[in-house]
């Protein structure tokens, strides 16, 4: 079917059928406005011709008199295969910007192809591409500023002429979503791509990142020297498998990165061992905002104290180029914050020992059930877990029958108190210390 008969196909009619099979004439809101529009093709700026069984473009001349100023172009599911007939489109279509290929079963191979300026956003989800033909189609597609590859099963990245890929100069976008790709040196190929801002990768198989600071600083840009990823300021690693908090150490080292997601990871949940979020924020020096919500300056101030605190409970090594090595950013944010390590006093033993290792916290009961109750200032072993601390304060607040649950404010009046829903993680693993209130409620 031809893209011009798809076009002006059109329905006389609509009905619904009722329980007993008789059609009842149904009739669409705004139909006028749609029929005035649909009058005049050569202002029409957007169209969808998806899983209409297209499978040619047509004349180009009486494609290019249909729709002169289509901007917008969604080809999705139907029967395209051949690049000659894509070319041919987009030269007819001169002010075609956005094309959407989506579900269709591209060739991976073209003889010649004309210069099309006009094309800035690509689509080929799920089109059976691999990246060689990506590396022939930045020809044609010069001037394209976003690229799509969800679903192609993809896992290397071929480059013809040196380590890295080169061209797509005004690449600001490239989607590898749902893909295949395991290995982080794959994506180290891209590192002078020299406009990307964003590289999205979420759902593929990908165990460690590192920044690759120790590259020819050259890259592919000649005797210019720029880092590697300059410009890229959203990384989107979703639902890999990453699992080691070097890889989260390195994101520091992007220049430019700001946005970043690594959600859905084993370093990012805490029921597998992973990291909560204030550990993640305090991390990530440069990040503005972390799995899709902004990190403020409050919560950033939060979350490194908090993990200064844990880092000091836990007390993992005494030797400073370890704790360096396994905290990169603990000294510098120990520093920042004004906070000194805790000396423990000479000749103190016993009770006394034990009384000056106790964190002391406020507990505020909030739930409706409850009654009115006064906070209660306790000091506690910092081991205390969020189930013994429950176990508590059922004790301190005589509360009998009602489940509990606990959130963290650090600062009075804080608008969005932390669940502590972890039940064996103990107070110093959520990096609570002296002056903490925890805000003790029922479960709904």
């Amino acid at each position: 079917m031809l893209i011009i008969l798809s076009l002006l196909a059109s329905r006389h009619e609509m009905y619904v059928f009722s329980t007993s099979q008789k059609r009842v004439s149904v009739e669409l809101v705004g139909t006028n406005k749609v029929r005035d529009k649909l009058k005049n093709f050569d202002e029409l700026s957007c169209a969808s011709v998806s899983f209409m069984g297209v499978s040619s473009a047509g004349s180009p001349e009486e494609l290019q008199g249909l729709v002169p100023n289509l901007r917008q172009l969604d080809l999705t599911g139907n029967l395209i295969s051949q690049w000659q007939d894509i070319f041919s489109l987009c030269q007819a279509l001169p002010s075609l910007e956005v094309l959407d290929l989506t579900n269709n079963t591209m060739e991976n191979d073209f003889v010649e192809s004309p210069l099309l300026k006009n094309i800035r956003v690509l689509v080929l989800n799920n089109c059976g591409v691999t990246w060689e033909l990506i590396e022939k189609l930045k020809v044609p597609f010069a001037c394209l500023t976003d690229l799509h590859l969800i679903w192609n099963k993809l896992n290397i990245i071929t480059t013809p002429v040196g380590n890295f890929v080169q061209g797509f100069d005004t690449l600001r976008l490239l989607n590898l979503e749902d893909n295949h790709i395991v290995s982080w040196d794959e994506m180290v190929k891209l590192s002078y791509l020299r406009s990307l801002e964003q590289l999205h990768l979420n759902k593929n198989k990908i165990k460690h990142v590192r920044y690759p600071y120790n590259l020819p600083s050259s890259g592919s840009l000649g005797d210019v020297a720029v880092p590697a990823f300059e410009k890229l300021q959203v990384l989107l690693l979703g639902s890999n498998e990453i699992e080691d908090f070097p890889s989260v150490d390195s994101l520091n080292l992007f220049p430019s990165l700001m946005d970043v997601r690594i959600s859905d990871n084993p370093i990012a949940d805490p029921a597998k061992g992973g990291a909560p979020r204030f550990v993640l924020v305090a991390r990530l020096g440069n990040v503005k905002i972390l799995n899709g919500s902004e990190v403020s300056a409050r919560e950033r101030r939060e979350a490194e104290i908090r993990y200064i605190r844990l880092v000091m409970g836990k007390a993992e090594s005494s030797d400073p180029e370890l704790l360096k090595q396994l905290h990169p950013r603990f000294a510098e944010l120990k520093a920042f914050h004004g906070i000194e390590d805790e000396k423990p006093t000479s000749r103190m033993s016993g009770p006394q020992k034990m009384a000056s290792g106790l964190i002391s916290i406020t507990l505020k009961c909030v739930g409706p059930s409850m009654g009115e109750k006064q906070p209660l200032t306790k000091k506690l072993p910092p081991a205390t877990t969020v189930g013994k601390l429950k176990s508590l304060c059922e004790s301190f607040f005589k509360l009998k029958d009602i489940k509990l649950r606990l959130f963290l404010e650090e600062e009075q009046g804080c608008p969005l108190p932390q669940l502590l829903e972890e039940e064996t993680a103990s107070l110093v693993e959520l990096g609570i210390g002296t002056g903490a209130t925890i805000i003790v409620d029922e479960e709904s």
